[in-house]
């Protein structure tokens, strides 16, 4: 049995915060091994005899005291068969020799004279003799008896303890209450160098930094107080001699002694470094995935370079980063098709996005400090122009003492171009960027690069589209014989301050003779180019229909057939064949298109109208309150099978006609109904200048605006006054040309024309000499006087004159190419009741000379 120090004489060092050496006096027992080993002792005197008996062999042998002394401890304890030899080793030992040995015992029933009946409970204990002397000199002994018992389960405890921590895998420590090392294991050793002993004392600042170890005490105070255990408490360090930072999980509980005394905390840590990596990492790929996931969510719903830009920081920051940036190069964002200096990267870039995480830190990856929307270049040697040069990601070096301790310099590479760059920044305090996160940023520029090449490839072409439908609408402001006009065109993003695609809206003002004006609204149904294009062959279309000078409904049915032709395989023929064969016309293959088709009479100031599927016109007389007009709405063109009907309107003098498009009255957010009403409830006021009265209704109608285009045209009707009218009636006799001549001459002189009247004489001859010869019935001459002169000849005959070249030896033939000659345009129209030939001649005083009669007969000559 190995010798059991005593406390207060083999004590290492301090113990509970009592130095060593001092005496610790109590009036309890102190709670130490021996409350475990159960140590009982009595003395043998020189006579073999009991002569003292401890109250722990009362308790551990079951003798009384007043029974065990004067007693032979051979006769009393020891079993019959084993006195013999029990009586020698007495005599031995009285004679003052040591002795150690392992005694079976009994243990009496009733604790008095169990050893005569030889009844009780047998045990077994280990004894430790020690001769001594009395007072006298004679030879004693003090016996020291333990239940074998205990001590095995001490040893066993002991064995278990010392494997457990000596051979645990985990770092083990027992702390005492000044929270200083009691022991440490070979794991413990391994990991912080050394032996075990060599951590004896030692205290978790040795260990652990500063603010760490602070947060640590404190926990093992806790646990020392309230004996709650911490389970895997997460403490991070480093290992001796590296700077590698790692982590722990720590598990602390109270350890107490037999008595309950705290005497100190268990430590049982284990490495988690590698776990706590392997969980970084996988947080790191979810965080990855989930990025990804925003960036195709977030990145790309506009069509706007900038727009676009600012989704991917809006995506990154602070998720990925805590500053960021995007440069794209200038060259792209005014439209060149390829950026210069793409082989250096030296070209211009501008700055089109910054986002921050942190207040007032704008940075470069130079270190310059560059504004938004600032242009700026990257010198030739720095990171971010090798990136842009490689189309490689490169890291870009942390300025000395700046707030930014990692930077990411990515191209922006989209089709194997690149379009700029994007700067991702963490700042001091933040992980570092590592591999995994450069390919997640190379990722995320990619995608954000795509999204901004096409929304360059958007852009040019929504510009060319939109230079198209422009160069297809009336230059400047339109004028018209009799009609004040105004007109306002907003393409759909300029309405809605959004990207938007061209649209297919359009308007035209076309002059007819006789001071005759075809007022024309349409709508192409679709959006881009194709719908551009569209609209401007149909628009192309009615001002050549319109210059045949054929009836309203007439113009929409020959432009249904051309819309047909517009989308089918094959043109206009097989569309017309189509048209035949209704049931087997698919409409996916045409253009559908809606179009009101007006024409104005200055003279009479009558408005024929003719719709196409397109909305009403509005009209409002003065002092009334405005109206829809009720012109039959008929098919969109492109549909056909249905005949289009005219309506002719009566329009006072004052009165305002106002034709538009769907997109000014119709939204997503508003039905048509009550952007008509708007609309109409809008035009209060028309006698204001017709400028503001645009303004005023778009200004007005400013929420009911949508993503189409908006087409308004807006006419004031001003009546040419009767005084700038001729009208004449003469009978079909030949005499009626001179008649003719002398009315023009008159009406002319009236009006002040004096330097036109030989012309007009002899053009008014060579019209009514034809109506004579070539038409039927009553003829009918007119003078209008507006801008220019026209004269017009009506007859009832339907055959439409035709211009030829004379021969030297032919009579006649020469009437229309002298009214060619000398007029500044002429031609002939169909009427209900026949046709009317007419002329239109340049007033004095005009840009446009005046032709010489004379010199144009000999012209012809």
């Amino acid at each position: 049995m190995s010798e059991i120090p005593a406390r207060a004489t083999e004590s290492e060092g301090p113990s509970d915060g009592v130095p060593f050496g001092d005496a610790v006096w109590q009036s309890s027992p102190p709670g130490s091994i021996y409350d475990y080993i159960k140590v009982a002792s009595f003395s043998i005197g020189p006579d073999g005899l009991v002569d003292q008996w401890s109250l722990r062999a009362e308790q551990l042998l079951g003798i009384p005291a007043r029974h065990a002394v004067g007693t032979d401890p051979i006769e009393a304890f020891i079993d019959p068969d084993l006195r013999a030899r029990g009586q020698r080793k007495m005599a031995e030992i009285l004679d003052g020799r040591e002795w150690t040995g392992v005694v079976p015992f009994r243990v009496p029933d009733d604790g008095t004279d169990g050893a005569q009946r030889g009844g009780g409970r047998r045990g077994l204990a280990e004894v430790y003799v020690m001769p001594t002397r009395t007072e006298d000199g004679d030879k004693a002994a003090v016996c020291i008896v333990v239940d074998v018992r205990v001590l095995r389960s001490i040893e066993t405890d002991l064995a278990a303890s010392q494997a457990i921590f000596g051979q645990s895998p985990f770092g083990f420590l027992l702390i005492d209450p000044d929270l200083r090392v009691r022991r440490a294991n070979e794991r413990f050793a391994s990991v912080f160098g050394g032996t075990p002993d060599d951590h004896r004392g030692k205290g978790v600042h040795d260990y652990l930094p500063r603010a760490e170890a602070d947060r640590v005490s404190a926990t093992l105070r806790r646990v020392l107080e309230t004996g709650d255990s911490i389970t895997d408490m997460h403490v991070t360090g480093f290992t001796p001699g590296t700077e590698d930072r790692r982590h722990w999980s720590v598990n602390l509980y109270r350890v107490h002694s037999g008595s309950g005394r705290p005497i100190g905390v268990a430590w049982l840590g284990t490495d988690i470094t590698a776990r706590r990596e392997a969980a970084r990492e996988a947080a790191n790929a979810r965080r990855n995935l989930a990025l990804l996931n925003e960036a195709g969510a977030r990145i790309g719903n506009s069509l706007d370079l900038e727009t676009t830009a600012r989704e991917l920081l809006d995506v990154v920051v602070p998720g990925f980063c805590d500053l960021a940036t995007v440069d794209l190069y200038q060259g792209l964002l005014v439209g060149d098709e390829t950026p210069p200096g793409l082989a250096d990267g030296s070209a211009e870039l501008r700055r089109v996005a910054f986002s921050s995480a942190v207040s007032d830190a704008p940075f470069h990856g130079t270190g310059e400090r560059v504004k938004l929307g600032a242009l700026h270049h990257y010198p030739f040697n720095s990171p971010c122009a090798d990136a842009l040069r490689t189309a490689r990601p490169r890291t870009v070096p942390a300025e000395e003492g700046g707030l930014v301790q990692s930077t990411l310099a990515v191209p922006m590479v989209a089709h194997d171009t690149v379009v700029g760059l994007a700067q991702f920044a963490r700042t001091k305090g933040s992980e570092p960027f590592g591999d995994r996160d450069r390919d997640l940023a190379v990722e995320l520029a990619a995608r954000a690069a795509v999204c901004i090449d096409n929304a360059r490839l958007y852009r040019r072409e929504h510009e060319r589209a939109l230079i198209l439908q422009r160069s297809l609408l009336p230059p400047g402001d339109p004028e018209a014989s009799g009609l004040d006009i105004a007109c306002r065109y907003l393409p759909g993003n300029a309405a809605t301050g959004r990207p938007s695609e061209v649209g297919g809206d359009w308007f035209d003002v076309i002059e007819l003779p006789g001071h005759r004006t075809a007022l024309v609204v349409g709508d192409v149904m679709g959006r881009g180019l194709r719908a551009a294009v569209a609209m401007g062959e149909l628009r192309t279309a009615v001002r050549t229909l319109a210059q045949l000078d054929i009836e309203p409904a007439e113009v929409l049915s020959q432009l249904d057939e051309i819309a047909r032709g517009l989308g089918a395989p094959g043109g206009v023929q097989q569309a017309t064949r189509a048209a035949r064969r209704p049931r087997e016309k698919d409409l996916s293959e045409v253009y559908l298109a809606t179009c009101v088709y007006a024409v104005y009479d200055s003279v009479t100031r009558r408005c024929t109208f003719a719709n196409a599927g397109h909305l009403p016109p509005v009209l409002v007389e003065p002092g009334e309150s405005a109206l829809m007009l009720d012109v039959p709405p008929g098919l969109p063109l492109g549909v056909g099978g249905e005949p289009f009907e005219e309506v002719e309107v009566e329009l006072p003098e004052g009165s305002l006609l106002a034709l538009y498009t769907d997109g000014l009255v119709e939204s997503r957010d508003h039905p048509l109904d009550e952007g008509l009403q708007a609309f109409v409830g809008a035009l209060t006021d028309p006698t204001r200048p017709l400028e503001d009265v645009c303004d005023q209704v778009l200004n007005t109608l400013d929420s009911h605006h949508g993503e189409d285009d908006i087409a308004l045209l807006m006419a004031r009707v001003q009546g040419l006054p009767s005084d700038c009218v001729g009208d004449w009636t003469l009978p079909r006799e030949p005499r009626s040309v001179g008649r003719a001549r002398e009315l023009a001459r008159a009406q002319l002189l009236d009006w002040d024309l004096e330097p036109l009247v030989d012309t007009t004489e002899l053009l008014v001859s060579e019209l009514v000499t034809n109506a004579l010869r070539y038409g039927e019935g009553e003829i009918r001459l007119r003078l209008l006087l507006d801008r220019t002169l026209v004269c017009e000849v009506w007859d009832s005959g339907l055959v439409q004159p035709r211009r030829r070249r004379a021969r030297d030896t032919d009579e006649g033939g020469r009437g229309l190419q002298l009214v060619g000659l000398l007029s500044a345009a002429w031609g002939s129209r169909r009427t209900p009741r026949g046709k009317t030939v007419w002329f239109e001649l340049p007033l004095p005083g005009g840009d446009t000379p005046l032709a010489d009669p004379a010199e144009a007969l000999l012209s012809l000559f």
